[in-house]
């Protein structure tokens, strides 16, 4: 059966070491710290995992370990941005056999396509494997449409179980959907770093997939808003929101995230791979003061491997 996905489902950073070759012991520290932060899932090879900058064997090498080290104790789902349908079966096909438990699809971006015929890329995408499909609905990143009456369509496909709404403004489009899909069995979720995720639950969204550096924050306040506690996760969540918003900053958002995660002794090195950008002083120096304002935790000692 396709997993439930929910909740807190991070996109995990991919740590690079000095020479821009990866950290796998990097790597193995953050999802463990994902993992103590209570996260409902993990995702690999996703806009914040610089998934563009990663060759066909180091996606094998990541998958082979994130799934070893989660154990199946949280689903891992598979970022999936192939430039038609042929290469997004082939990486479809790839995660399955790696493991995966579902797979995150963005459409095709290069050679925009209609609206219309992305029923049959989703479809193909879906028959070609046995995997839950989640729709990324990113249009920012490639500049291809989703209105909800599409995505209501999708959500009627075989093994279309989920889409992920980076669509701003964020919370009108899952209320939208939510709205559009009727009682489907359907998971609706947000993105944009969370930075909405609150208004995005409040309109009907079941989880949300930001960056991987504040899981143990934003971890209890989604316990909170979901167990009714509102005020008390709106005051916890204001309290980060200069951390969500300091990675939300394009084309610097992937150093962010690593500048942070090495802040906290995470992953070793803040390394990103062109065409990301290293941090310039200045925006280092924002980075490091929302961290000491935040005093935010270092990572637990039993799990610095």
């Amino acid at each position: 059966m396709a997993p439930t996905l929910h909740g807190l489902m991070p996109i995990l950073a991919t740590p690079f070491d000095e020479t821009g070759a990866l950290d796998r012991v990097s790597l193995r520290r953050l999802v463990e710290f994902e993992l103590a932060s209570g996260v409902d899932g993990v995702a690999v090879f996703g806009m914040a995992s610089e998934g563009f900058a990663l060759t066909g064997d180091e996606r094998r090498v990541i998958l082979d370990d994130v799934v070893g080290i989660v154990a199946g104790r949280v689903p891992v789902i598979a970022g999936v941005n192939g430039t038609s349908t042929a290469t997004s079966i082939e990486q479809a096909l790839v995660a399955e056999e790696g493991g995966a438990d579902a797979l995150m699809v963005l459409p095709p971006f290069m050679v925009k396509p209609p609206a219309a015929t992305l029923v049959d890329f989703y479809g193909d995408v879906a028959s070609a494997t046995s995997l839950s499909i989640m729709v990324q609905d990113a249009p920012g990143v490639t500049a291809v449409t989703m209105p909800p009456s599409l995505i209501a369509e999708l959500a009627r496909l075989d093994g279309v179980d989920s889409v992920k709404i980076e669509s701003p403004p964020t919370a009108p489009k899952v209320g939208a959907v939510v709205d559009a899909i009727g009682d489907a069995d359907f998971a609706v979720l947000g993105g944009q770093n969370a930075q909405f995720c609150l208004e995005e639950y409040a309109r009907g969204a079941v989880g949300t997939m930001p960056a991987c550096e504040f899981s143990d924050l934003l971890a209890p306040v989604l316990a909170h808003f979901t167990a009714g506690r509102v005020e008390q996760a709106r005051a916890d969540f204001r309290r980060m929101l200069p951390l969500v918003l300091v990675g939300l900053q394009g084309g610097i958002a992937w150093a962010v995230h690593k500048e942070v995660l090495v802040a906290r002794g995470i992953i070793e090195h803040a390394t990103v791979r062109y065409p990301a950008a290293r941090l310039d002083a200045g925006s280092r120096a924002a980075v490091d003061l929302v961290i000491e304002e935040l005093e935010l935790p270092p990572l637990p000692i039993a799990i610095r491997v």
